[in-house]
């Protein structure tokens, strides 16, 4: 009896779901670790069993038969901004399909012994793989210096980089079309890896169109971030020859930008149309609305976790996606 009074509740064992699904214990073992010699019919009896009796996989005894937890670590930064966020949620949904969880640990990125610390909290855990979301560009070599042997990917490395600097692209794109030639930008931190890659699309078109890239502030990813750079911007967007449009690397600086600028009585679109990047929930709502870009995160997601456990997924990300709202008009012509 439990000390309230009710019965103690045993906890399913193999054995159970072996005298359920009529098969030894040794093969509801091998269904458990996915061994690869069991007959379908065999597997799904034994799977049927475990879910009508509600058996859960104990992942450290597992492990030790195994050598896997089914556990993919994550290290994030900042959780309080929309990316890192949406980041790790697509991270986690993505680990389930395939049957594995995610453990989370948070770090400086620009600390270096915050890296190490998460990174050895992670190993401690018995990880199969460690996926970093919106790394800096010194926190892939001191994990690749810590985690030899374990898998490692970057969420917006490598091929993600590519298609942040292509969604970057669009949005640069949808401005010089407008009619806009003196283009400035807002960008994110100069050290992480996908404010790189986004200032790289930005830039690959305005040369590729002829264009000189006009004035260029930088941020901290932070809607406050924008509202305080919103100053110099109206000035210089008052200015001969001042820019008539600004990409801005997120939608959360661009918020900030698009309020400081009304601040100091400069209209959007009006004056200077305003780009965002991410489609966040909210983006819609601003005021104005805000044009900006989407990349498909769910698919971004599966491509790191196939990564790490060796099987790259067959299911591409989509390309990215311009969403144009009312943020964005061609420029004013000014005399």
């Amino acid at each position: 009896m439990s000390e309230s009074g009710g019965a103690v509740t045993r906890r399913v064992g193999v054995r159970d779901v072996a005298r359920l699904a009529g098969v030894s214990s040794q093969t509801v073992s091998r269904v458990i670790n996915e061994h690869p010699n069991i007959r379908p019919e065999t597997r799904g009896r034994v799977l049927e069993a475990m879910a009508a009796l509600d058996y859960r996989v104990n992942n450290a005894a597992r492990a030790l038969g195994t050598r896997t937890t089914r556990t993919l670590g994550v290290i994030a930064s900042d959780a309080t901004l929309y990316g890192p966020s949406a980041g790790i949620g697509a991270l986690e949904a993505a680990a389930r399909e395939v049957g594995h969880w995610v453990a989370t640990a948070y770090a400086n990125a620009a600390d270096a012994a915050s890296v190490r610390s998460a990174a050895r909290h992670l190993l401690g855990q018995g990880v199969d793989g460690i996926i970093v979301v919106a790394p800096h560009a010194r926190t892939l070599p001191i994990l690749a210096e810590l985690t030899p042997g374990v898998p490692l990917a970057t969420l917006h490395g490598g091929l993600g980089a590519a298609r942040q600097a292509d969604a970057a692209a669009l949005a640069a794109d949808h401005l010089a079309e407008l009619g806009h030639e003196r283009i400035a930008r807002l960008s994110g931190p100069e050290d992480w890896l996908e404010a790189l890659a986004r200032e790289a699309g930005t830039t690959r078109v305005l040369e590729g169109r002829g264009l000189v890239p006009g004035l260029r502030w930088v941020g901290d990813w932070s809607a406050a971030a924008g509202a305080a750079i919103a100053p110099a911007v109206a000035a210089a967007v008052r200015a001969p020859q001042g820019p008539t449009a600004v990409v801005v690397a997120n939608d959360q600086m661009a918020l900030g930008l698009i309020a400081g600028l009304r601040m100091a009585g400069v209209d959007v679109p009006r004056e200077v149309s305003v780009t965002g990047f991410d489609d966040n929930p909210d983006a819609a709502f601003y005021s104005p609305p805000l044009t900006t870009v989407r990349l498909d995160l769910a698919g971004e997601a599966r491509r790191c976790v196939g990564e790490v456990l060796g099987h790259p997924t067959s299911d591409p990300s989509a390309s990215p996606v311009l969403v144009i709202r009312a943020s964005t008009a061609a420029p004013e012509r000014r005399g």
